[in-house]
């Protein structure tokens, strides 16, 4: 493996020269930390991290490498990897190929040999903001206008539209023949996980896949015994025709949301949503269920949250709260046949706490 001398240049300043692995391509976005130990490959492959860096705050990345099993979609979607240390030789009876490999063929930078306790410390204190990696060769003697200059081509997350980006194009089916047939779920796709769609499955159901702007009229004629909003990336307020289409089922059929598609089932009921400084982005994260209480500890990737007061003055169930700062994880209403979750019930990294949600959602809706 070729290793090059590169940089992660932030918005604000910060500069850190390091060790640079996959693409040597210069590149982009909104950086995070994540703080999971393990579970690369699901975070690489998970499309709600479109046009985001991502600094893994566990110190040793790519020594499993990467399988065939673990994917959540087919793609790489974010802009370059950030690591304390990067294990070029992955051990592991399961691994296919290197994530270096996979970073080269899906033209994504990474930098390792950097201080990432202290890139994490300026996030949280600073604020997610847009950052740069980048080859130092490339940018000669110059290494803050080199940066300034791919800096200015990278657009703030806030207000931004990646939804139509991720989605699929046309309908299709999810693991087609396999298991039994308890009627069809109808999924839109803003960046959907398989996880999400496997753990459908799992419940006998049948699984369709849908574009972010399929008309609702078309999903009603389906007769679905339900609908889910899956996760995505970007602003939930700038996604087009997403709210008109929810506001079109809600009451009609009962709709699971999960995180984007939380977000836009509260902007279809008139709720605002707003940009969290830094986001929740990890493997637990504790919740608490306000209906049983219990804590949760969850796995979550999002930028983005609902105001509560506006759920408030709707008379929706607030459900879900996080215990790290109070936003909202979860709302509900029999009576509109929806339930809602900002965390992500089909990731079980560890912990399987999460796996009631979808339990109760067919239990109180579909049974």
């Amino acid at each position: 493996m070729t290793t090059w001398d590169a940089v992660l240049y932030l918005e604000n300043g910060h500069v850190f020269h390091g060790q640079g692995f996959g693409s040597d391509h210069s590149n982009g976005g909104e950086l995070v930390f994540n703080t999971g130990m393990s579970g690369y490959q699901e975070i690489f492959t998970d499309p709600s991290y479109s046009h985001q860096v991502v600094v893994m705050t566990y110190p040793h990345l790519g020594n499993y490498g990467l399988n065939d099993e673990d994917i959540e979609s087919p793609h790489f979607y974010l802009k370059g990897v950030v690591a304390r240390e990067y294990e070029p030789e992955p051990s592991n009876f399961r691994s296919k190929r290197s994530l270096h490999e996979q970073l080269v063929k899906s033209r994504v930078p990474g930098i390792a040999e950097v201080d990432t306790r202290e890139i994490t410390r300026i996030v949280r204190g600073e604020g997610a903001q847009r950052a740069v990696i980048f080859p130092s060769q490339a940018a000669g003697n110059d290494v803050k206008g080199y940066a300034a200059k791919l800096l200015s081509d990278i657009p703030s997350m806030d207000g931004l539209e990646l939804v139509s980006q991720v989605s699929c194009v046309k309908p299709w089916e999810f693991d087609p023949g396999q298991g039994t047939d308890s009627g069809t779920v109808v999924v839109y796709d803003y960046g959907v996980k398989y996880g999400i769609l496997r753990s459908l499955k799992s419940y006998g159901f049948k699984v369709r896949v849908v574009p972010y702007h399929y008309p609702h009229q078309d999903v009603l004629a389906e007769k679905p015994v339900a609908v889910v909003l899956s996760n995505g990336p970007g602003d939930p307020a700038g996604v087009p025709g997403a709210v008109g289409e929810i506001q079109g089922l809600i009451g009609k059929v009962p709709i699971q949301a999960i995180c984007m598609g939380h977000q836009l089932l509260a902007r279809a009921l008139g709720c605002e949503t707003y940009k969290l400084k830094f986001g929740h982005h990890g493997v637990n994260h504790p919740v608490k269920d306000l209906r049983t209480g219990k804590i949760l500890i969850t796995s979550q990737n999002h930028g983005f949250a609902v105001k509560a007061e506006d759920l408030q003055s709707r008379d929706i169930a607030l459900a879900h709260v996080s215990l790290n700062d109070g936003t909202v994880e979860g709302f509900s209403s029999e009576k509109m046949l929806f339930s809602s979750v900002q965390f992500h019930p089909e990731a079980s990294p560890g912990p399987h706490d999460a796996d009631s949600v979808f339990e109760s959602f067919v239990k109180g809706f579909l049974r």
